[in-house]
């Protein structure tokens, strides 16, 4: 996700000169203190399962996150809705594994409803509040900046650390040494990430950014193989706080330039030229994501095949492993001006447009070939496959849609109303990241200003979109207290339905907030050994790391946010 930053270059030595914070404690430290003050009173007892039961039905794991699909998309295109298809099921594939598999209605993703706590949650079975993870951009008021100002505007400087504690944190495109290719130029550049005085300044990366282990951890060290295909470099956060959970990670970057893919059919050259120029990013195009999604779904079946993610090698088959889905999300929001395509729903039913439909299409005959590869291979009757979604899409009614300040100049956004995005740093103004799409995050670089700030917002919500202010006392019913806490934002404004915060209008829908349409997701387990059957009280995402580890024989309390958060395997499987 793109946030407002400005960027402001040769500001170092002007903030140098206004005079260095006090080393605070680190962001590891106080992590290690909240971590511990919500840890059960007794430690936790290993119960012997180190290792997978080879008896078990299930070997293999298939996780897929189809980003943005609604309970609601799955439900119509799975019995089929309106003329679409003659009535009769659009997405066959998936419809055929509902047949034996547990469909729940009611799934919810955590707040905020974005890529990065999405996926966190269905990897460590914890929410924002115990993994730490807000967004992939966000505020860390125990770090410190990085060495280089980042391409997105970041502020960084050799002599900011630790000088300046209290710092932006990107861990999106921005820290790839170069985002505009499509291996991110070779992955991260440590000089763009946060760094932590606590330790001589080390740079942070994403995977020592998270508070608590994931599947991937648990799973390599029962003698699992693992392997994670997703749409940044900065994923690798999925192999956790060791940094070595993921065997085989692969993490092409979606916001490089289009280009074209030899190895994918009708995709050398692009099918959409026009949005495969310098400015654009695979995003961009309703028929060029399908080319990036595709080079990605050929990680998979490599590695259902026995080879890496590139083919090029030999390797197990993993017992863990998947990739999430762009089209979808892409096919919910652009509009394609260039060729008159609008995405999104023609109606408040979810009645998908037909820039949508075909992503959806698309994205079930990927998942057809997944499934055949698996039965080709003779794994299909050892394997789970549990199907989700990092986030979904708001609003779905179309005529909701209310684009803050695009739509109407004289509305602003909450940011705007407190003055407007600073540098992050203290004495650079007063919001030092605001985190803004149908939600707004905003972190204060004086937390003695927030109840003068909520009453501003407050004042003025006819301009911000109204909806609900959460800080102090409503804010710690769903997080950490940010006095205690170093990255749990200081405000939350969640607009009514259908807001969002853009200065553009290239999107008709947005994620990340709280609203239903956010977060109530698809969520199917499959098996053959199943029998089909529906789920119609409310689950959520993060109930399915330990339902991993329960279908591989392993212990779901080896996860460290499953035990804090007491955190279910999901209902009404038949696992043993």
């Amino acid at each position: 996700m793109k946030v407002q930053r400005f960027l402001l270059l040769g500001i170092s030595l002007a903030l140098l000169a206004f005079g260095a914070l006090a080393a605070g404690p680190t962001g590891r430290t106080v992590s290690a203190k909240i971590l511990n003050a919500n840890r059960p009173a007794h430690a936790f007892q290993d119960d012997g399962d180190t290792k997978m039961d080879g008896d078990s039905k299930i070997q293999h794991v298939l996780l897929i996150s189809i980003d943005g699909m609604h309970a609601l998309d799955f439900a119509n295109c799975s019995h089929g809705t309106g003329e679409i298809n003659g009535g009769e099921p659009y997405c066959p594939h998936l419809a055929e594994l509902a047949q034996t598999g547990v469909n729940y209605l009611q799934a919810l993703t955590p707040r905020p409803s974005d890529s990065f706590p999405g996926l966190v949650a269905q990897i460590t079975g914890g929410t924002t509040r115990t993994a730490g993870i807000f967004y992939d951009v966000s505020y860390d008021r125990s770090l410190s900046p990085p060495a280089l100002t980042t391409p997105y505007g970041i502020v960084g400087g050799a002599n900011l650390c630790p000088a300046f504690v209290g710092t932006q944190v990107g861990f999106d495109e921005e820290i790839d040494y170069n985002y505009l290719k499509l291996n991110g130029g070779g992955g991260i550049n440590p000089k763009y990430l946060p760094r932590d005085p606590a330790r001589g300044c080390a740079p942070v990366y994403p995977h020592n950014f998270l508070r608590v282990n994931t599947i991937f951890e648990v799973v390599r060290a029962a003698g699992g193989y693992t392997a994670w295909t997703d749409k940044h470099p900065s994923y690798e956060f999925t192999s956790g706080p060791s940094g070595r959970g993921v065997d085989d990670f692969f993490g092409p970057e979606i916001n490089s330039i289009p280009v074209s893919l030899p190895d994918v059919p009708g995709c050398s050259p692009l099918p959409d030229p026009g949005a495969a120029t310098p400015s654009n990013a695979w995003t961009d195009s309703f028929q060029n994501i399908k080319c990036y999604d595709t080079y990605k779904v050929h990680s998979i079946l490599n590695e259902i095949k026995g080879r890496t993610h590139d083919g090029f090698g030999r390797a197990p088959v993993p017992t863990l492993f998947g990739m999430n889905f762009q089209a979808v999300s892409v096919g919910q929001k652009l509009v394609e001006k260039s060729l008159g395509l609008t995405g999104g729903y023609l109606d408040p039913q979810g009645t998908p447009s037909d820039s949508l439909l075909g992503e959806i299409e698309y994205v079930d005959d990927s998942i057809g070939q997944m499934v055949d590869e698996l039965k080709s291979r003779g794994l299909y009757d050892s394997t789970l496959i549990i199907i989700s979604a990092k986030h979904g899409q708001s609003p779905i009614d179309p005529n909701r849609i209310l684009r803050i300040p695009a739509d109407d100049p004289s509305l602003e956004p909450p940011s705007a109303v407190l003055g407007g995005l600073g540098t992050g740093l203290t004495g650079g103004g007063l919001v030092g990241q605001a985190d803004e799409d149908d939600v707004s995050l905003l972190w204060l670089t004086d937390q003695t200003q927030t109840a003068s700030s909520v009453a501003k917002l407050a004042a003025n919500e006819n301009l911000i979109g109204g909806g609900e202010i959460f800080s102090w006392s409503s804010l710690q019913l769903l997080f950490n207290d940010p006095l205690v806490d170093p990255r749990v934002p200081d405000i939350i404004v969640a607009p009514n339905v259908g807001v969002t915060y853009t200065g553009g209008k290239k999107k008709v829908a947005e994620h990340g907030g709280f609203a239903y349409d956010d977060r109530n997701v698809m969520l199917l387990v499959e098996h053959p050994g199943f029998r089909r059957s529906v789920f119609a009280n409310q689950v959520e995402t993060r109930q399915i790391a330990p339902t991993i580890l329960k279908a591989l024989g392993l212990s779901p309390d080896r996860l460290e946010a499953v035990r804090i958060e007491k955190t279910q395997v999901l209902p009404q499987l038949p696992l043993h």
